[in-house]
């Protein structure tokens, strides 16, 4: 028999997607799960959710300090080391399916995509299949400013389902959206 078959009778069991978690500015992937880990077990097992702290060591208080012990970290300071930092991870513990982020991690998570397609970053790994963001936005404007490298991140249409939260209100949503990420 060949590895990962299963013997006849058997089912092989379901493959979980596996998701990079990145966490929002100055907080950590250690924040992210204890918050993640709130969700309804029904979701939380047909994930495999991989959590991972910014480069950047945080340059400034967190709005979460006195909530969530330190230390807090930041994805990115100016500058587009934090995305080979991102792809030097995933080659290293790979394969991943798919991103979810939180607040920074979700502006960063949802330029991604176009990012690899215009072959500027994440080129030595497989395609991003699909998003989950909560709390995001988009690269520009004055809070946020826009990265060189992503600066056509969303200038062409981008062929990844995603998933975008804005509310705590969406389990039947994410239970469906899991069901059609499992099979890409």
């Amino acid at each position: 028999m060949a590895p990962g078959e299963a013997e006849e009778g058997q089912t092989q069991p379901e493959r979980r997607p596996r998701i990079i978690c990145l966490h929002g500015f100055r907080t950590s992937g250690k924040i992210l799960r204890t918050l993640v880990e709130r969700w309804h077990e029904s979701i939380l097992q047909k994930l495999d959710l991989v959590f991972l702290d910014g480069p950047y060591p945080a340059q400034g208080k967190s709005a979460v300090e006195g909530i969530f012990d330190p230390p807090y970290y930041e994805w990115f300071q100016a500058n587009e080391e934090c995305l080979r930092y991102i792809e030097s991870y995933m080659l290293e513990n790979g394969p991943f399916d798919g991103f979810l982020g939180f607040s920074q991690g979700g502006l960063l998570a949802a330029a991604l995509p176009g990012i690899q397609a215009q072959g500027l970053a994440l080129t030595k790994v497989p395609k991003i299949k699909f998003l989950i963001i909560i709390s995001g936005a988009k690269f520009g404007g004055s809070k946020f400013g826009m990265p060189p490298i992503a600066a056509n991140a969303f200038s062409s249409p981008i062929r990844c389902p995603s998933l975008h939260f804005i509310d705590d209100r969406s389990e039947e949503t994410m239970l469906r959206f899991i069901e059609k990420i499992t099979n890409i």
